[in-house]
């Protein structure tokens, strides 16, 4: 079958793909601005017949796999963006830049989508059709795809039309080895940022009657957030509003005039998104004047839910059962996370899948998660992944949705 031979090629560069990973981890770049990991990834590639097209906002570039074959067009995306933090894994090949760490993962995705133009420059004349590889920064919180979107790498402008498909592969470390999982519909939540200020009368902590003391006014604030979450919308409809942050005062004695809160937002649907920032100005104004403050609401739309046609996820099953040992988890409900590949689905149809990648018969549920400074991969498993994003290119472009 054509995904054993794929698997088969991936395993056979397997080595490749991890001495890529590795350097990459080793030094992790933020944000829109990632040079040395492009440079890493054009060294990688540069033996291969692409054709790249890098833009001017950003350091997202696409690598084109094209034999002059007409037919459709697909998209495969890796990121390359690290989290400012300090890592605590260990490895021989941790992290030399400080308060720098690929902890979602990224570094992986990008190997493995290296791993997969390689596979498939190897059968660029069977293919009926184009292959675009993206390898985009700032996923993390820096809008990276919408960025490379509207300087036209993706298409829709002098590089000709949009991919008529996309897949995205993004890893997880506390889930089984080497499956891979999705959901039609809704995968991922909008994120956006929510800042509040809560703005009283300050004055000495002795005589509070003369003040109007913002701080308990935030407090009252943060819990009738919950409540409102909770008695506002349906259960079964996920919301989230979490205050992270909570700053105020300059000593024990002293009364401010104003408290800032921060937090984020998550919801699933484009009317629930709306729908909670008009209830959080109502219960910040009301609560806040009630105690006779003001509050001030500001939020900072992130990325939109991400949505997976369902076309797309089917395809992706059948890619990732018909691989040797294959399997495809159908993910009950969305996660509340965010993925700015939700601005390439919002124009393209397509979808992204997970993969497991804890070590090979650990306990995959105590597993250190994405984001967290002692997280690990399996790395056995990447050819898995290469393969899945290749096997789903291929699929694609031969039979389309069928």
């Amino acid at each position: 079958m054509l995904t054993e031979a794929l698997l088969e090629d991936a395993r056979g560069i397997a080595e490749r793909i991890t001495a890529l990973r590795r350097a990459i981890h080793a030094e992790p770049e933020l944000g829109l601005e990632t040079p040395k990991t492009l440079a890493k990834v054009r060294a990688e590639l540069a033996d291969l017949p692409l054709e790249w097209r890098e833009g001017s906002s950003c350091t997202g570039a696409v690598a084109v796999l094209n034999a002059g074959k007409a037919g459709r067009s697909v998209l495969l995306r890796g990121d390359m963006d690290a989290l400012p933090m300090d890592e605590e894994t260990g490895l021989a090949f941790a992290s030399t830049v400080a308060g720098r760490m690929h902890a979602c993962g990224h570094d992986t995705h990008t190997a493995m989508l290296a791993g997969a133009a390689r596979i498939l420059a190897r059968r660029a004349g069977e293919l009926p059709g184009e292959v675009r590889f993206m390898f985009q920064p700032g996923e993390e919180g820096f809008h990276g795809a919408r960025f490379m979107l509207d300087d036209g790498l993706l298409g829709g402008g002098e590089f000709g039309p949009l991919p008529e498909a996309a897949f995205a592969l993004h890893i997880m470390p506390n889930a089984p080895h080497g499956m891979i999982g999705s959901r039609a519909g809704t995968l991922l939540a909008s994120a956006d940022m929510l800042d509040i200020e809560v703005t009283g009368r300050g004055g000495h902590a002795s005589m509070p009657h003369d003040t109007r003391d913002p701080v308990p006014v935030a407090c009252e604030i943060v819990l009738a957030l919950q409540t409102m979450v909770t008695r506002r919308f349906d259960a079964a409809e996920a919301v989230v509003v979490t205050i992270t942050r909570l700053d105020a005062g300059t000593a024990h004695n002293v009364i401010p005039d104003r408290v800032q809160l921060r937090g984020t937002i998550r919801t699933l649907t484009p009317d629930k998104r709306s729908g909670v920032a008009q209830a959080i100005r109502q219960v910040v104004e009301n609560t806040a004047a009630a105690h006779d403050c003001t509050g001030a609401v500001i939020i900072t739309e992130g990325f939109p839910p991400t949505v997976n046609d369902a076309r797309a996820v089917a395809l992706a099953e059948a890619v990732a059962t018909s691989l040797p040992d294959g399997a495809f988890m159908h993910m009950p409900a969305p996660i509340m996370g965010a993925e700015d590949f939700s601005y390439v689905l919002a124009k393209v149809p397509g979808m992204m899948a997970f993969l497991g990648v804890a070590e090979a018969g650990a306990d995959w549920r105590q597993c250190c998660a994405i984001h967290s400074n002692r997280m690990t991969v399996d790395e056995a498993a990447l050819p898995r992944g290469a393969a899945f994003l290749a096997g789903c290119a291929v699929r694609f472009l031969e039979r389309g949705w069928d």
